[in-house]
């Protein structure tokens, strides 16, 4: 139980340091111009939403114990709408609400490196 309360304390500040990257990154964005900072919103929103429905969705499913093979069978799954609902909201983001591409693909960028190298982080100082 030790272990289950400690990964959703690591999930939950992870999300919240996603969150604080894209949101200083549109702020940032936003000095340029109001559209590129909405741009860049779009872009850490697309990395941030499918990490947090996976997020959720993962620990929903790590009360239950299911069987050996199950195990990546579904990780695979929740991995693969993920990549599809970023897609999906990047191409909303262009197609839709005209967003700008350079400050949406550095947000973007940005965010998927804060996700890499977060938990780095929070390990050496937990």
């Amino acid at each position: 139980m030790f272990a289950s309360l400690l990964s959703r304390k690591l999930a939950r500040r992870l999300l919240f340091i996603q969150l604080l990257a894209a949101i200083a990154i549109g702020l940032l964005f936003s000095l340029k111009d109001p559209v590129w900072g909405a741009s860049a919103l779009w872009g850490g929103l697309a990395v941030w939403l499918p990490n947090a429905l996976f997020m959720l969705f993962a620990l929903r499913h790590q009360a239950h114990t299911p069987a050996k093979g199950r195990v990546a069978w579904t990780f695979a799954l929740g991995e693969g709408v993920k990549v599809i609902a970023t897609f999906a909201l990047l191409v909303v983001a262009l197609a839709c609400f005209n967003a700008v591409f350079v400050p949406l693909m550095v947000t973007w960028l940005s965010v998927l490196v804060v996700q890499i190298l977060a938990p780095a982080v929070i390990n050496n100082k937990g």
